[in-house]
């Protein structure tokens, strides 16, 4: 992960985390690395990861156990949201820069299904380009 030094870091952590969890990186129910641990992989103080891993906490993405550590939510729901929170970052990004440069709906619709990658999992765009 590199950091961008103009944002706030626990606040880039906390999507780092958020990334891990929505693609599966973090599996629901693992055992995430300690403070420690990951301070030591993303090279910031310990007490930024602390932060950032409370606000995981705060959006039901982990859950502390008191004596065994931090673990990956088992509610399907909060991952799902998730999921759908960082698709629509992206997917706002998208259109922002495609309307900027005056393309319409259809142009950026083709080029999604020339771009998308065909091994992506359940989600099958080339059916339509068939018919």
């Amino acid at each position: 992960m590199k950091i961008d030094e103009s944002r706030s870091i626990w606040l880039q952590l906390v999507e780092e985390f958020r990334r891990r969890i929505a693609v599966g990186e973090w599996p629901s129910g693992q055992k995430i690395p300690s403070v420690r641990e990951l301070a030591l992989e993303l090279g910031v103080n310990p007490n930024t990861v602390q932060r950032a891993l409370t606000e995981t906490d705060r959006m039901k993405l982990t859950t502390t156990l008191r004596t065994s550590g931090r673990f990956v939510t088992g509610e399907s729901i909060a991952i799902r949201t998730a999921r759908q929170e960082i698709a629509e970052d992206a997917v706002d990004t998208l259109a922002a820069a495609c309307a900027g440069m005056h393309m319409d709906l259809e142009e950026i619709i083709a080029v999604i299904r020339e771009r998308w990658p065909s091994e992506a999992a359940g989600c099958d765009m080339t059916k339509e380009r068939q018919e």
